[in-house]
């Protein structure tokens, strides 16, 4: 093998073509168009400050630029440029040396370039004369190769390892984003050593992409990869907005995010940078963390928590990878009892891993990483783990790990925390006890019964399935005695709260199709599909929610509370919904079952212009004369009062009654108090209405049952009658004008009804009609009361009218 040398020289001061400098010798193969490019990389800059004659001693402190370079065909450049003694007017000119390796030719030995960095072939002189250099044939490593101490050195550059390896990593990648990668050391020997560290670190492939120099004073006008730098050219580096490593100041104290650097700068710390080779033998991506997770655990290096999860992750993936004894070393590393740091991730990983590996290899392997995980279970409160299967903890190893665990798992069970305590962290210490075989069968039953409200509330708090659901589900299918119970406590929770058993299961689809009856929820599991079936019909759907059950509400009324609940969770029943219910079941079972609470609801809730509600009412008080009571009694009344004033005969004192209910059902509904009202006045306002009633009504001086009375007074059936019927005008007129002594309220409606209302009426009647109202007012009232009628009905001033009728009514 031949390697084209070139020889290069800064100018003298007063050099003819004003040029940096000159080529002073170049082998054969090397074109002017590749020394145009080789020039700029072969360039050298005093550093600052530095002496213009300096002794000996300084100028072998100069910095040299050690440089591996692409050129544009392909080829490449390995190179040393280094300052050296002139003469005359240049006491100082520097000198480059270098060698040209063809594309596709390596370098002699199969070397890596920056294991020629020292060099004995490297001269600070151009051949005598300028003679043409033979090509080389060798280009040996100095007499301290580069590798040499790279152990002592990353364990001085500790605190920078993982920043620098992780941008030494991408900037060996195909295609770089970004400038150059700059390392800033007070001696370029270091930059050196950080190559030759990369040198390792990396695949070959990468290794060769990565162009650097150990040396330049302008990092942001380089077109290499990595460069060296003094510490004084730092601050511009950064401005040209590069990734600079100071490492000659303090370390940095942010971490690097790249997990397989933190590995690569463990391993380096560990001194052992043999691992890298083994870890590039495993498959997968050179640059993921795992496989040299892996190799370093196996060895002995202590990683961190996410290391270690990625190391477990990735044997989870490819357990074939590992020969037996690493599998052993691996599983020794990650159940180490000296680790205190695990995360959850880490714990979850390793859960994989055991899946991987169990059955592949012998329990006594795998017992570690189980015992690891149920630890972790009960005292971690992981509830994301997946536990191992019950077998693993079969003998010897099972019964300790049981010993340790079981009275932490059965006291935490018993405690009465249980409500405060997350489902899955009771699901995953139920499923613990089973695999340890821990006996809590005098436990079960307060268990499930703290766990079963858990389930409700934790599951309402999210929409979707709860993250609890698979492991609950696990619980279930993995422990009949368990299933059992839960089911038992969850039908005995549904009729008090159905609507949130419901959701509960649309969300979780519990196993309860065995032989357990389990009445409610089967109802709960019903509704959703009898919703959509049947949408609106809710007497339809609540007949299939009640069927599904399996069981007559006459048998068990509580059957009757949960399909009640259900269909009408949130809203009362209309007026015909509660006399649907009312009829199916007795008004014992709906005694038995508080459901008469939602008939009443009904009933009193309907709107004023439903009929039945006043039917309703009548029937529920009869049905339920013990349980209502209060405030929803007295309006039941009221309501079954309007029943009499509409179709029966009261009994007497009906109008004090209304005043009396109404106060006693305070606050009353609107719509009852309306229906109320106008039963009243409209009863108040017929032609056969007890004269008593009306005065008891009028001295009551009740401004809102007078106001009600009002507006039944003003509306059309009223009018209508007083137009048609005289002996009704009559009888108006008498009451409208008996009582001038009466309250304000009615001795003010009562002047605007004659003029308002009886007036307008008159106007329309015809004379005949006139004259019999005159006749009735005389045969049933009085001469002088018939007199005020005429007076009235030609009178325009209501004042004196007023006055005129008082004095008519006190002479008759």
């Amino acid at each position: 093998m031949s390697l084209a040398q070139v020889h290069y020289i800064s100018a003298a001061p007063g050099d003819a073509e004003k040029t940096a400098g000159r080529f002073t010798a170049v082998g054969p193969g090397v074109s002017q168009a590749l020394l145009a490019e080789i020039e700029p990389l072969v360039g050298y800059a005093l550093p600052d400050g530095a002496s213009d004659r300096p002794a000996d001693a300084e100028l072998r402190s100069l910095p040299q630029a050690f440089t591996y370079a692409a050129l544009s065909d392909g080829s490449r450049l390995v190179g040393r440029t280094a300052p050296a003694r002139g003469e005359g007017p240049a006491p100082v000119r520097f000198h480059a040396h270098a060698v040209h390796i063809p594309s596709g030719v390596p370098l002699p030995g199969d070397r890596l370039p920056v294991e020629a960095w020292r060099s004995p072939h490297w001269v600070s002189v151009t051949p005598v004369g300028g003679a043409l250099p033979d090509p080389l044939g060798a280009l040996p490593p100095g007499t301290a190769p580069v590798r040499e101490g790279l152990d002592d050195f990353a364990v001085s550059r500790g605190p920078w390892l993982a920043a620098v390896l992780a941008d030494l990593r991408r900037a060996s990648e195909e295609a770089p984003a970004g400038g150059p990668v700059v390392l800033v050391e007070r001696q370029n020997a270091d930059v050196a050593r950080w190559l030759g560290l990369a040198a390792v670190t990396l695949p070959r492939d990468s290794v060769e992409r990565l162009t650097f120099t150990t040396y330049t004073r302008r990092p942001g006008s380089s077109a290499l990869r990595v460069v060296g730098a003094l510490p004084e050219d730092a601050a511009a580096a950064r401005e040209a907005g590069l990734r600079v490593h100071v490492c000659a100041d303090r370390p940095p104290v942010d971490g690097t995010p790249d997990m397989w650097a933190r590995t690569a700068a463990r391993v380096w710390r560990s001194r052992a940078p043999e691992l890298f080779q083994e870890a590039r033998e495993l498959p997968g991506d050179p640059f993921a963390a795992g496989p040299l997770a892996v190799i370093a655990l196996c060895n002995g290096v202590a990683l961190g928590p996410e290391e270690r999860a990625a190391a477990a992750g990735w044997a989870a993936e490819r357990p074939y990878a590992l020969d037996a004894e690493r599998i052993g070393r691996l599983v020794e590393a990650l159940a180490s009892p000296g680790i205190d740091d695990r995360t959850g991730s880490e714990f979850d990983a390793v859960g994989r891993l055991f899946g991987a590996l169990d059955g592949r290899c012998p329990a006594s392997v795998t017992a570690p990483l189980a015992a690891m995980l149920v630890t972790e279970a009960v005292r971690g409160g992981n509830g994301s783990l997946e536990l191992p299967r019950r077998d693993a903890f079969a003998g010897p190893d099972g019964e300790a790990i049981a010993g340790v665990l079981g009275p932490e798992i059965l006291t935490e069970l018993e405690s009465g925390a249980g409500g405060a305590r997350p489902v899955a962290r009771t699901v995953q210490l139920l499923r613990v006890a089973r695999l340890l075989g821990v006996n809590g069968t005098e436990l079960l039953p307060g268990v499930v019964d703290r766990l079963a409200p858990a389930l409700l509330a934790e599951a309402s708090e999210e929409p979707g399935p709860p993250a609890f659901a698979p492991a609950l589900l696990e619980l279930l299918d993995e422990q009949f005695d368990v299933r059992t119970a839960l089911l038992g406590a969850l039908d005995r929770i549904a009729p008090a709260a159905p609507g949130a058993v419901a959701r509960f299961l649309e969300r979780v689809a519990l196993p309860f199709t065995g032989t357990q009856a389990l009445p409610h929820l089967r109802m709960c599991a019903e509704v959703p599909g009898a919703m959509t079936t049947l949408g609106r019909d809710r007497t339809a759907v609540w007949h299939r929610v009640l069927r599904a059950a399996g069981l007559s509400p006459f048998a068990e009324p509580l059957v009757l509370r949960t399909a009640v609940g259900l269909v009408w969770e949130d809203r009362a029943p209309t007026v015909e919904e509660a006399r649907m219910l009312l009829e199916a079941a007795t008004s014992d079972a709906h005694r038995a079952a508080g459901t008469w609470a939602r008939l009443v609801d009904a009933a009193l809730g309907a709107p004023a212009d439903t009929e039945d509600a006043t039917a309703l009412a009548h029937d529920l008080l009869r049905a339920f004369p013990q349980e209502i009571g209060g405030r929803e009694r007295a309006a039941l009344q009221l309501l079954d009062l309007c029943r009499d004033l509409r179709t029966g005969a009261p009994e007497p004192g009906w109008a004090e009654q209304v005043r009396t209910l109404r106060d006693r059902a305070e606050p009353l509904e609107p719509a009852v108090q309306e229906r109320a009202f106008t039963a009243l006045v409209e009863r108040l306002l017929a032609p056969d209405r007890p004269g008593a009633e009306l005065y008891d009504f009028v001295r009551s001086d009740d401004a809102e049952l007078i106001a009600a009375y009002d507006r039944a007074a003003r509306a059309e059936p009223t009018r209508t009658r007083l137009r048609t019927h005289p002996a009704y005008a009559a009888d108006c007129f008498t009451h409208w004008t008996a009582h001038p002594h009466a309250g304000p309220a009615w001795t003010t409606t009562a002047a605007a009804l004659l003029d308002e209302v009886l007036r307008p009426a008159v106007r329309a009647m015809t004379a005949e009609a006139v004259a019999e109202v005159e006749e009735t007012l005389g045969r049933t009232g009085s001469s002088g009361r018939a007199n005020a009628f005429r007076d009235w009905n030609r009178s325009r001033a209501l004042g004196r009218l007023g006055r005129r009728i008082a004095g008519r009514v006190r002479r008759g």
